[in-house]
């Protein structure tokens, strides 16, 4: 009798974790079964607008279900990321992360209002895009090398433009001043749109610029002096990068990535990672990301994961040197 009862204990629990992964297994059998969400927490038209809208339709297709974007701004991507994290992690509401929110502002913000690693659950990587250090067409530079030599000539009269404090330009500014030993000067705008306008009038020296720049200099109207990218970029393939010419570890490479809620089924994150994967092998979808002067993520989950891990890691050091803080 005593035998018995002490089998019932021991087999009650393994019982129950068998239930859990064949209740996991069916959900992802059936999965999806209705429209899923693809959280935005930023504006419409911008860079994690555009990552969310050229995965989403694909992804629809491939899963047989819509998938609706949902846009809810603010505090640099916090306040909708904060509220994805509300969300029930069974595969129906989905974020685009990025830089900011994911990397970035765990080291700006006082009050995040998540926490950056275990409130997500990474399913996949969609694509990286470099940024490119430009400099207006009548600048005296024609590369990196002369850029800082000029820099180092003239201590504290040279300035770097961003699109604000804590910002990804701002935040290269601060690496390229780490790497080369220069004294150049922050100047912070509203946005990366007045900077590039500043740039292109001459009112800054130099800045690091998103792929919305490459018009400009196919135009003649800036010079592209390097990539901040570990390896060169298809859009600008004659454009070395800051490591080939001296100047390392300058690396600012913008990442979009699906994310689910932490705890969602791995069955459900695996199923997302395997159809994202095959998108971006596309021959359409790689075109389309050409344009965008971007790179197609590949990885599993845990790559994707360790990815974005690492990126906080490195970003919090960055910001650290960079004295940058928000408060609210």
């Amino acid at each position: 009798m005593e035998n018995t009862k002490m089998r019932t204990k021991l087999l009650k629990p393994l019982c129950f974790a068998a239930l859990l992964i064949a209740c996991g297994f069916a959900q992802a059998q059936t999965y999806p079964s209705k429209p899923i969400r693809m959280i935005v927490p930023w504006p419409p038209g911008g860079g994690v607008d555009t990552a969310a809208r050229i995965i989403s339709q694909p992804l629809s297709e491939r899963l047989g279900q819509p998938i609706v974007i949902e846009n809810r701004p603010g505090a640099g991507g916090n306040i909708g990321t904060a509220l994805f994290t509300q969300e029930k992690p069974d595969g129906y509401a989905l974020l685009m992360g990025s830089l900011s929110p994911n990397a970035v502002n765990p080291h700006l913000y006082a009050k995040l209002g998540f926490d950056p690693i275990k409130d997500f659950a990474p399913v996949a990587l969609v694509y990286t895009v470099p940024s490119f250090l430009v400099v207006p067409a009548s600048s005296p530079a024609n590369s990196a090398k002369e850029l800082v030599a000029i820099a180092k000539a003239s201590p504290g009269k040279i300035n770097f433009g961003s699109g604000g404090v804590g910002s990804s330009q701002h935040l290269f500014g601060v690496m390229f001043k780490a790497s080369t030993n220069i004294d150049i000067v922050h100047v912070a705008y509203k946005g990366t749109s007045p900077a590039e306008t500043a740039l292109l009038a001459g009112q800054v020296d130099l800045l690091l610029d998103p792929p919305t720049c490459l018009p400009f200099v196919a135009a003649g109207k800036l010079k592209a002096l390097a990539v901040a990218a570990p390896t060169r970029n298809p859009a600008m393939p004659d454009t070395p990068t800051l490591d080939e010419v001296g100047i390392p570890n300058v690396h600012t490479l913008t990442f979009y990535g699906v994310m689910a809620p932490a705890n969602t089924p791995k069955e459900i994150v695996d199923r997302l990672n395997k159809e994202i994967n095959s998108i971006l092998q596309t021959t359409e979808m790689k075109a389309k990301l050409a344009k965008l002067a971007a790179q197609p993520g590949t990885g599993s989950p845990e790559d994707f994961a360790k990815f974005v891990k690492s990126e906080l890691v490195r970003y919090g050091e960055i910001v650290r040197l960079s004295g940058a803080k928000q408060v609210d």
